[in-house]
């Protein structure tokens, strides 16, 4: 899997970049968030990737920064929800509205998006609302500044914990037992070494 890309960024568009790695020019879709985000002109950038692999292509998608890619993931969790719907989400709302109409069960707001009807709009609800009010009651807080930086935080570490064979709820247990403890200014490295003991 590529985890990011670092390079000179050649082309801007509203719905993909491309990025010049010594010579090689990697095309990879993005939101209108991280669009945003980049300025214009030949900037070095990094973009936190996500690789899809279809029968018929293989397309990198692009973010940013680690919280939008982690909300894109949440997204692709839930049935109905492929790569393209998640981004055509994330374009039509900030990860802070996203994240906000799931937790208050918010329909109307969700099926506003383009594609997304109410059966994919309540399942996206029902799938991710516990997952988010979760996150929001460790950040303490519900200002998205600081629900962006412990759930970038608390996803890496969870990611990390799964791939060492750890069992999913085993490791989500393990990570909110030790932030409510230790407080939420741990690094991801912090987090996962106490996890592993």
């Amino acid at each position: 899997m590529i985890a990011y890309i670092d390079g000179k960024l050649t082309y801007k568009d509203p719905a993909y970049v491309i990025i010049d790695v010594n010579g090689v020019g990697y095309e990879i879709k993005i939101s209108l968030q991280t669009y945003s985000a980049l300025q214009d002109g030949n900037e070095r950038c990094r973009l936190y990737t996500f690789l899809s692999i279809r029968e018929d292509a293989h397309v990198l998608f692009g973010f940013k920064d680690t919280d939008e890619k982690a909300l894109f993931l949440d997204l692709l969790s839930v049935s109905g929800i492929g790569p393209n719907t998640a981004l055509v989400m994330l374009s039509s709302l900030s990860s802070a509205e996203i994240r906000h109409a799931i937790v208050n069960e918010d329909v109307r707001t969700i099926q506003s998006i383009k594609g997304i009807g109410a059966k994919t709009a309540q399942r996206a609800i029902i799938e991710l609302k516990d997952k988010f009010r979760k996150e929001q009651m460790l950040g303490g807080s519900s200002h998205s500044i600081v629900l962006t930086k412990n759930s970038a935080v608390r996803n890496e570490a969870l990611a990390a914990l799964v791939t060492l064979g750890i069992p999913k709820n085993v490791a989500e247990k393990s990570i909110d037992a030790i932030l409510k403890k230790e407080g939420e200014d741990l690094t991801v490295e912090q987090l996962i070494k106490l996890a592993l003991r």
